[in-house]
This record gives structure tokens, sequence and C-alpha cells, in this order.
């Protein structure tokens, strides 16, 4: 007799960040109740998922009884208060390694300080569940991490173990990092939300860098408004407050290009099925061809991102081959081919192209374009294509990942949100209104 076949899909709600803390300012629920209820989740599926690479679980419970005893005095840290929160294994957290899945760095010791990103997060109340998978050191070579919509097809990369452990339930939030297209492309081919700030907003301390000039941390939840909740809970004090009206409708522009033409049925229906959306809720929607070419964008900024990297990481080349991957190898020896004069002029160019697309594109409270041109692929050697995102990583602003339905294989679709530089707080609200239009939100 044959056996069954194995399940496939471990998708599952991870919970709403604002309704969740809500029940904790209400005492609907207890921390410690919250955090076990994760608990059982990942024993439960995580060995199918692989997204976390180590769970502290009798730490999360104890800080969690501390943060019960304060909600019953009435004492609240933050908006998180009571939240488990999974971090992205290229971000410091005091007492766990980090290892960026490099066999190169499988002895490295405990972190002696939390990354500046997770003392923020404990400052607002959330609770540190443990660490998620990443590709090797936020680059492309995979972490064991698979989709939860379908394990036999890549969660995306780089920040894989944070995007699969939202989708597969077993952590309202996590951490990611992005430096060419690592929170919007996980986001997109796991179903959930995901919100990047501008390139660049937040302190780096604590966290591996790939990329400088491009590197940011970046926010999941199960839909966009959680993870806007996070990013709201530890943003920048100088991030400049909204001045918007929540009653009006908003301006977004459908952008048309020719790199877009790679994009499969489904993904294009998406995108004309979401800006419908939108206005059938009342917003306006304009489509407009994009001012600057952006396949020329994206090369650009893969291009300056593996100069740094090369520039970062060029002592990996001294460690033995078995232990650093060919992909990494590869792009530290392709950079060595560019020369600070072509570098310069790479980020010359994209700073021209930055000015020129918002100066021309007029006024705008988003830009809506498809994440990526087909969905999950099967198989885990590769996370995907990364040019329709990368563009947005060089031109700086904000960006915003939304659930818009599935294809013929129920492996989700993702669209994204664009804004302006700067402008993170007023556009993540925004965009979560802009959300609120999608059937998945009714």
């Amino acid at each position: 007799m044959a056996e069954p076949a194995k399940p496939t899909n471990y998708a599952q709600s991870a919970g709403s960040i604002t309704a969740l803390a809500a029940q904790v300012r209400s005492g609907e629920i207890t921390p410690a109740r919250l955090v076990q209820g994760y608990l059982d989740r990942i024993a439960e599926i995580d060995p199918a998922v692989e997204a976390w690479i180590s769970v502290d679980g009798d730490g999360a419970l104890a800080v969690a009884e501390q943060l019960g005893a304060e909600a019953q005095d009435g004492n609240f840290r933050g908006p998180l208060h009571g939240i488990p929160i999974g971090i992205k294994d290229v971000i410091d957290v005091t007492g766990w390694p980090t290892r960026c899945n490099s066999v190169a760095r499988r002895n490295a010791p405990p972190a002696t300080a939390d990354a500046e990103i997770v003392a923020a997060l404990r400052a607002a109340g959330a609770i540190i569940l443990g660490k998620c998978h990443t590709t090797e050191f936020a680059y492309f070579s995979p972490s064991p991490a698979r989709n939860p919509h379908n394990i036999n097809h890549t969660p995306g990369g780089s920040s894989s173990g944070p995007a699969a452990a939202v989708a597969s339930g077993t952590v309202p939030g996590a951490l990611g990092t992005q430096t060419i297209a690592s929170i919007n492309r996980p986001a997109a081919y796991c179903g959930i939300g995901g919100f990047k700030p501008s390139t660049g907003v937040g302190t780096p301390y604590g966290v591996t860098p790939l990329a400088p000039m491009f590197d940011t941390v970046g926010f999941y939840g199960a839909t966009l408004a959680d993870a806007v909740a996070i990013f709201e809970a530890v943003r920048p004090a100088y991030l400049a407050p909204p001045v918007i009206d929540d009653d009006a409708g908003l301006r977004v522009i459908v952008l048309q290009d020719p790199v877009f033409d790679l994009a499969e049925p489904a993904i294009l229906a998406a995108r004309e099925s979401t800006a419908a959306a939108m206005a059938a809720a009342g917003h306006e929607v304009v489509h407009l061809a994009s001012p600057v070419p952006l396949e020329d964008l994206s090369k650009r900024q893969m291009r300056a991102a593996e100069f740094e990297l090369a520039r970062v990481h060029a002592g990996l080349l001294n460690y033995p081959e078995d232990e650093v991957s060919g992909k990494l190898r590869e792009a530290i020896a392709r950079a060595g081919d560019c020369s600070q004069d072509d570098y310069l002029a790479d980020r010359t160019e994209m700073d021209r192209a930055r000015a020129a697309f918002f100066a021309d594109i007029g006024p705008a409270d988003a830009v809506l374009v498809p994440a990526a041109p087909q969905t999950a692929p099967e198989g885990l050697e590769w996370t995907g294509d990364p040019r329709f995102i990368a563009p947005w990583t060089a031109l700086g602003g904000p960006v915003a990942s939304l659930p818009a339905g599935a294809d013929e294989g129920d492996m989700p679709i993702g669209m994204m949100l664009a804004g302006r530089p700067g402008e993170d707080r007023g556009f993540a609200r925004q965009a979560s209104r802009l959300a609120e239009a999608m059937p998945e939100a009714d």
C-alpha cells in the first residue's frame, strides 16, 4: 500500500500584531500564552519549513512572564509589549552567534550586544523569539528555508527565514534586511506584508554589512499593516511625522516600463486587478510610463552592490573553497573587473535617475508595480529574479509589499507600492490605506 502524500502547504496566518497587542493590553491574552502558542507551532511545522535556525523558548517565556507581570500592573514598555519577533541571522542578538548562513562563521562567538534595531524592539516591548535563516551573508546562496505555501518552492532571498516564519504562522512579525531585493521578494513569494524604509534609514550597528550604501533593515508581518506596525514602533526619531488627510483619496501611479514585459500573464493581471480595486475604493489611478529605464537602473544597482560587497568581504577569498559559496566568490571576483571610476559613475547615474524620476512623475502618493516576473520558482537552488525590485532600492524611497492573489498553482502573487525617499511615515500610512482596498483585506 502506497504511503500517503506528505503535505506541502504549511501556510497559516500569524495573526494581527495590532490585535494581539490590544489583547495583551486588555488582559485577554498573556504574553506567555502568546509565546507558547508560537513555540507549539514551530515544533509542529518547522521541521518541514525550516525557517528557524535557533529558538530560545525558555528565554522567551521568561521574558514573557516578566512582561505579563508588568502588564498586570498597568505598565507597558511600548506598542509591541508582549509581541514575539523573529530576527534574520545577519543581525546581532546578545548571547547568540551571528553566522550569516556561512560555513566560514561556524565558530562565530555569541554576540555581546544587541544590534540597535534589536534594542529598539526590546524597548518597544517585543520578545525576541529566535534567529531565522538567511542566504549566505544576505547574498544569493540559498538557506534551508522553504516556502510555506509549497515547501518545494523557494521562499526567496535573502530574508528567506523571516518571511517563511511569518507565512507559516510561527511568529507574527520579523526583521529582515534588503540590499537588492531581500525584503520585498520574500514578502511577495510568501504572501505576506513587508515594509522596507527608505534606503539607509536606521542605525546599522550590529547588522552584518553586505553593501553599506544600500543595506536597510525591513519588517515583515502577516499583512502590510502588521509590517508597518513594527516599523512605527521602532522608527528613527528623525523621520518627520506625516502631514496627510486620512479621508482624502490617494493618487496611485501604475508604472509602465519595458522590463515588465518579462512578467507572466498572471502577474500583469494581478497588477491590473490591484489597480482596479484601489480605484473602486475611491483612489485616483493613473497609468504612466517610467521616466527612467528600470532595467538600466537595476543593472547599475546590482553592479554597485557587488562592488561594495567585494570591498566589505574581500577577505572571504582567503577561506577554503568549501567554506564560501561559488556565488559569493564569483561576485567578489566579478566586482574586481569594476573600477572605482565605474562604481562612482554608477552612483552618479543613480542619483540623476532618482532626481529625474521623482521630478517627472509629478504628485503621487504611491507607485504600483509587480514585485517579481513570476511567483516563487520551484526548487530551492535559486531565490528568484530581483530585477523588478532592485530599481526601487536604487531610487531610495520606502517600498511596501502586499499580497495580490495567487496564480493557478496557488502560489502567492505580490505587488509593491513605492514612495518618495524620506517620506516613510506618511507613505507607510498611505500604503496601508491602499492595501485595505484589496479583497484579501475584507
